[in-house]
């Protein structure tokens, strides 16, 4: 079951990669294969227990991920306080711009989720 979830996860990862390569330079191949593989996942309407097996042993590892940044900071220290304002400019911009997206988004959401139960 493990070998056929990580088969399905790479699969949609060569996909992706693939649509990189031909047509979508601009987005990184796995990111195609992710939102891929999340459409695919809607259209099945669940998810499948080799997926899910392969996605939780996976996870496992997920805080190897960050060990790298992590190091980055370290080396880098100097690099990052010498240019502290603009970083943090630039966090809080994205900040608020995310926010503002997620509330614009959530609240056309729940509109077109009041509209729906109004119709039916």
């Amino acid at each position: 079951m493990l070998l056929r979830g990580l088969t399905w996860l790479v699969l949609f990862q060569l996909l992706g990669t693939g649509l990189n390569v031909l047509v979508l330079h601009m987005i990184p191949g796995p990111i195609i294969g992710l939102v891929l593989l999340f459409v695919f996942l809607l259209v099945r309407g669940e998810v499948g227990a080799p997926i899910n097996e392969a996605a939780m042993s996976l996870l496992r590892y997920l805080p190897l991920l960050l060990v790298p940044p992590a190091v980055g900071v370290m080396v880098y220290g100097r690099q990052l306080l010498a240019d502290f304002w603009p970083l943090a400019g630039a966090l809080v911009l994205s900040l608020v711009v995310s926010f503002l997206f997620a509330g614009w988004l959530m609240q056309t959401l729940i509109d077109r989720q009041r509209r729906h139960k109004e119709d039916a």
